[in-house]
């Protein structure tokens, strides 16, 4: 797993992905979060960061897959997913190296950010006024997030050998694990509540707050769990 790990993430730093990642996503967040006046925290008059949180999923959903889409689909593409598989590894290591890789980058293109939070704490009135533990929170939201989010990018990518419709699905199954049980929920009345803790957005939301719930950890880490076994179960099968 670990040679996997170490060959994905240079690959991506030999490439422009990486840097193309970083460079779209604080680009994308700094605008909004600092100059377009809907969203400008200098224009909206509190010292918070939920511009970052309230848009990050959304610049997530598109970027990551961006990410993972060359993770399966450009080794089946290559014919170099066979000489991978031949070598001493399992496909729990495989599947789990791509994954940390993509996973990590990720993480790399939060770091920065951390920037917008010192900035935003000096500019408070009065200095350090503003809701660390909601940012913490926030922070490990958006970072489970994304865990979440690269491993369905993992999962589509084994799907097919062409990264485009990895891209694809990948932006289409993110959104839908996003937004779409709430929207199926408004629909409903009498499980409405039920519905809405099967997606992702209910649990960030309460992690955004401040309050690190066990329940919404487990809920985070059991979809990249299971999206993951999915994916190894999509290379086990070797129907490809």
């Amino acid at each position: 797993m670990i040679r996997v790990f170490v060959k994905e993430f240079n690959s991506y730093l030999n490439s422009l992905i990486a840097y193309l990642v970083i460079s779209v996503f604080l680009t994308g967040i700094g605008l909004l979060l600092w100059v377009f006046p809907e969203t400008s925290v200098l224009d909206y008059g509190f010292a918070d960061l939920d511009t970052l949180f309230s848009m990050g999923p959304y610049v997530f959903i598109f970027l990551i897959p961006a990410i993972t889409m060359k993770s399966f689909a450009e080794e089946k593409k290559l014919g170099t997913m066979e000489l991978l598989l031949t070598k001493p590894l399992t496909d729990w290591g495989i599947v789990l190296g791509k994954f940390l890789a993509a996973f990590a980058l990720t993480l790399v293109s939060l770091l920065p950010t951390l920037i917008y939070y010192f900035s935003i704490y000096r500019l408070g009135n009065p200095i350090g006024n503003i809701d660390t533990a909601g940012v913490i929170g926030s922070y490990i939201g958006l970072g489970l997030l994304a865990s979440i989010f690269c491993a369905i990018g993992i999962c589509a990518s084994s799907l097919t050998t062409n990264q485009i419709v990895s891209f694809i699905l990948a932006a289409f199954f993110c959104f839908i694990f996003y937004t779409g049980f709430d929207s199926l929920a408004v629909l409903t009345t009498d499980s409405a509540l039920l519905i809405k803790q099967l997606g992702i957005l209910y649990h960030y939301e309460a992690l955004s707050k401040g309050l690190i719930d066990s329940r919404d950890v487990i809920y985070f880490l059991t979809v990249t769990g299971l999206v993951l076994l999915c994916a190894k179960t999509v290379i086990g099968s070797r129907q490809w």
